[in-house]
């Protein structure tokens, strides 16, 4: 199974519930997709980021199905114009 960790820095905080319902539209977008839980950052906990994706697939073959996918790129290029960096850390379990 590979784990895709990304966060996200908007240049616009008060954006994040906007980039996290555009994100949830890939939730389920393809076979071997596990998990897929976009969280935004919560008042009072500690938080250098604003978005975060906690997603899993069956396996590498399936992230790239979900990477590649023309949906999930017409969302990512949409949200890059939201954010200010990205940071991405993908391993398997």
């Amino acid at each position: 199974m590979i784990k895709h960790i990304v966060m996200w820095k908007l240049l616009d905080a008060t954006q994040a519930a906007r980039f996290k319902a555009e994100l949830d539209t890939c939730k389920g977008l393809v076979p071997g997709m596990r998990e897929f839980e976009v969280g935004t950052r919560t008042d009072g906990l500690e938080a250098n980021q604003d978005v975060v994706l906690n997603s899993s697939f069956d396996d590498a073959a399936a992230l790239e199905a979900y990477v590649v996918h023309p949906h999930h790129k017409k969302v990512s290029a949409f949200l890059g114009t939201l954010r200010e960096s990205r940071a991405v850390l993908d391993y398997e379990i």
